[in-house]
């Protein structure tokens, strides 16, 4: 039996992780800054919840004490959080070699190295900080998940239109396949490398246009299709297919099948 620390272990893939850890008869022990209560949909019964902050240090040498390894799932979208976001990572794995941990892997974003996005660079940093770590540390780079467009989909549509990123494609994957890649990660033999890169995606490159009509027809939900244009370094990163793996194709789960799995259980 393993000890994981899971780090973000209360977000859309860090749950997932805590939930293939257990199932797999591993010790976990969760860090977040706000532990979720027994019977909320972030908790699980058999993991150990710490609170813990990256930012100033607090409760990490209780989280991580006795861990094998590190799951690195932490997000950080704005403000304070994202400006900190490589500084916390730093401060995580130097927390982590002095608890003993061995590894530490994290979640990136493909090509977030080629953004110019503030979120994107944030993740590139943080690549960086990894790279630098005296532990062996793993990286893994996955496409955007189902959730995004889903969510855009959503947003667009309470005021009538669903939004298509004009030459936009997309190879959505699903948290649960995510997670997998990073448990096997966490568990797998040393490597003999101090720093190592995966790229996982999902199993479908479709256009933007195509998800908005599987999304209406799965959801039911209202709204025109419409085409949008979308300017600057962003546009152009998608237009160039570099949100895209074709040759890294790791999930499973399509885009279809999440969305209809998603609405059996609301």
């Amino acid at each position: 039996m393993v000890r994981i620390c899971v780090a973000g272990g209360t977000g859309e893939a860090g749950r997932e992780v805590v939930r293939q850890a257990l199932s797999q008869g591993h010790a976990v022990a969760v860090l977040t800054r706000n532990p979720p209560l027994p019977g909320a949909r972030e908790y699980y019964d058999g993991a150990a919840y710490f609170r813990a902050d990256v930012t100033t240090g607090e409760g990490l040498p209780e989280a991580l004490a006795g861990a094998d390894v590190v799951v690195d799932c932490l997000e950080a979208r704005t403000g304070k959080a994202l400006r900190h976001y490589a500084a916390g990572g730093a401060l995580l794995l130097g927390e982590a070699a002095a608890a003993g941990v061995a590894r530490a892997v994290q979640l990136s974003i493909v090509n977030c190295d080629q953004s110019t996005l503030a979120y994107y660079r944030s993740k590139a940093d943080k690549e960086r900080v990894y790279a630098r770590s005296p532990l062996e540390t793993h990286t893994v780079r996955a496409t955007q998940f189902h959730s995004l467009v889903a969510g855009i989909f959503g947003a667009g549509s309470r005021v009538g239109l669903v939004p298509v990123i004009k030459g936009a494609r997309f190879q959505t994957i699903s948290p649960a396949d995510v997670a997998s890649a990073l448990v096997e990660a966490a568990l797998g033999q040393p490597s003999g490398a101090s720093h190592s890169v995966q790229t996982v995606g999902g199993p479908e490159v479709l256009g933007m246009d195509w998800l908005a009509g599987a999304w209406k027809r799965i959801t039911g939900a209202r709204g025109l299709v419409t085409e949008l244009p979308l300017p600057g370094s962003t546009g152009k990163f998608l237009r160039e297919g570099k949100n895209l793996a074709p040759e890294q194709r790791y999930g499973h789960a399509t885009f279809e099948a999440w969305l209809a799995n998603r609405q059996e259980n609301l």
